[in-house]
């Protein structure tokens, strides 16, 4: 599990290659921003997440928790939702807009269309609306 990347995994830097290319400029895991979203595009006042389905909980195909282990997976996946809460609440409470882009849109079987993807994300960013979440499409 150490090999796993909190920071710079292969969806987020897909989502950050397709915002550039659209002309967005950002900030990456700003500290100055309350939890570090993965994105801040400071200029539309929107910070962007990028979350693993398995690490944060998501009602997915693509999340299971483990068969061994479970009450330590069980405690550790309920604090990082916990986690999430805290910083979605700090963050609207500083004025911030926010997203969050599910893995499962991007992977697996239910997975958007990435242009469709991106499409949502950029009106949201030019929107005035203060939340989006992007998740798998399910049946």
């Amino acid at each position: 599990m150490s090999g796993i990347r909190s920071k710079n995994t292969k969806p987020e830097i897909r989502i950050r290659k397709a915002l550039y290319a659209r002309g967005y400029r950002y900030r990456l895991h700003s500290s100055k921003v309350f939890g570090k979203p993965d994105i801040v595009l400071r200029k539309h006042n929107a910070v962007i997440f990028v979350h693993g389905c398995f690490w944060h909980g998501h009602d997915c195909p693509l999340f299971r928790l483990p068969k061994t282990r479970t009450e330590f997976w069980k405690n550790k996946i309920n604090g990082n939702r916990k986690h999430d809460k805290k910083v979605y609440s700090r963050l609207k409470e500083d004025g911030w807009r926010i997203a969050t882009i599910w893995e499962c849109s991007m992977r697996g079987k239910w997975q958007m269309d990435f242009k469709e993807l991106i499409e949502k994300l950029t009106e949201w960013i030019e929107s005035d609306k203060t939340s989006l979440e992007l998740s798998g499409k399910q049946p």
